[in-house]
């Protein structure tokens, strides 16, 4: 049987904009996982009756409901009395859950007297599945009725993050019939446009396993679903299609079930024992700040300069006063002489710079907004690449540590660096 879920965030704060509704994404990836289809989300604010018209729309369109937020301990946390009162059941004292309150305040918080109204955390529907929160007050809760799921979780992401991951998938497996597997391929090099036109006739054909195309902020992936009746036999399933993906896309598959590219580089740093040191320009840091992301990067990342000024490209990693004078800043000349200068000065196995036009004006020598240098030392040779990356700021700086990091993944897993 096929589900579909609908996502229903109650908060004003959301409708004002003052926070953004990461919770949402990250649900319907984790759904998207599980072949739950999510065809709607809902923001609504912290009124009663606008809580309760966007859940009676939901009960009739989808068979999982889930929440998040208004679960907290305040007048304007009414969640659970809305979705009780949708579903005809009575909010009843949960002493285990109270406890568990009790707790988090004596051991996690013990300066803070806690006001009797958290034990309002406490009151959940009867019959209920108590979704238990280690990393808050406010637990979370399951039921079902009138054919409907209803799952209830915490606004703040760090502890929906948890609960969605360690009480909700658990939940949510046990209620499939059937086992579903999923994988993702990452590419990078690729439109997703020009993907799916590759992949249209194929995705429509296909039932089981199923095929979907995502596009993410440079770059793409692809995700391949399978139910089966074990888990064995659904990874069986998917072996065939991610072979033909990755005949069909060759070298712009970068990886599989990783989050990024530079984690890929990151795994493959670690596993033949080198270093990656950065020199930026117009990315102003953001290559290195998306290497010290990843856990454990102190065994691979030297380190990075962030060479803004033109002295500090000639006086800090040595790029000669002739190349800048007769080529600028913003060439292939002075990214080579600043990959060749952070391998020397940081002493890594390899070094990457970058060094272009992020806008919004052309620079003072008519280079266009988006032309963008990167280079690959790795101790004997240098690599340079000149790419033309749009007209928006944000997009030339991210595709750019993009960029470099691919040209670092194809040298390290033997491919053309310029391919």
């Amino acid at each position: 049987m096929t589900h579909t879920a609908e996502l229903i965030a109650v908060g004003t704060e959301l409708l004002l904009g003052n926070i953004c509704n990461t919770d949402a994404q990250m649900i319907s990836q984790t759904l998207s996982g599980l072949g739950i289809n999510v065809y709607y989300h809902t923001v609504v604010g912290d009124n009663p009756a606008r809580v309760r018209a966007a859940v009676e729309v939901a009960k009739g369109r989808a068979d999982i409901i889930i929440t998040t937020g208004g679960l907290g301990p305040t007048c304007d946390d009414l969640t659970k009395q809305v979705l009780a009162a949708s579903f005809g059941k009575r909010l009843v004292f949960d002493e285990r859950s109270a406890e568990r309150i009790r707790a988090y305040f004596a051991e996690r918080l013990p300066h803070r007297q806690m006001t009797e109204n958290n034990l309002q955390q406490a009151m959940l529907p009867e019959g209920c599945t108590v979704l238990d929160n280690d990393w808050g007050t406010a637990p979370g809760c399951a039921f079902e009725a009138e054919g409907v799921r209803v799952i209830m979780l915490p606004g703040p992401p760090r502890e929906c993050r948890a609960m969605l991951q360690y009480r909700v998938v658990p939940y949510l497996r046990e209620m499939a019939d059937g086992v579903i597997a999923s994988r993702t391929l990452k590419l990078f090099g690729i439109g997703e446009s020009a993907m799916e036109a590759q992949l249209r006739d194929q995705m429509l054909a296909m039932t089981n396993p199923t095929l979907a195309p995502y596009a993410k902020e440079g770059e793409c992936e692809l995700r391949i679903t399978a139910k089966a009746a074990t888990e064995a036999e659904a990874q069986a399933m998917l072996d065939p299609v991610e072979a033909g993906l990755r005949e069909q896309f060759g070298d712009l598959v970068y990886g599989v079930d990783v989050s990024s590219l530079e984690e890929r580089v990151s795994q493959l740093l670690r596993a033949q024992g080198k270093t990656l040191a950065t020199a930026e320009s117009c990315t102003g840091g953001l290559a290195a700040k998306r290497m010290t992301d990843l856990a454990g990067a102190s065994e691979i990342f030297r380190g990075g300069v962030v060479c803004y000024a033109t002295d500090v490209k000639r006086d800090l990693l040595g790029v000669p006063e002739e190349v800048l004078e007769r080529y600028g800043a913003v060439s292939a000349e002075t990214a080579r002489a600043l990959a060749e200068g952070a391998r020397r000065v940081l002493g890594s196995d390899f070094a990457l710079s970058i060094t272009g036009v992020a806008g919004p004006d052309p620079d003072d020598r008519g280079n266009p907004v988006g032309l963008v240098y990167l280079a690959l030392a790795d101790g004997q040779q240098v690599w340079v690449k000149e790419a033309h990356l749009g007209q928006s700021r944000e997009r030339v700086r991210t595709s750019a540590v993009h960029t470099a990091f691919d040209l670092l993944r194809r040298r390290l897993t033997g491919l053309p660096v310029l391919g």
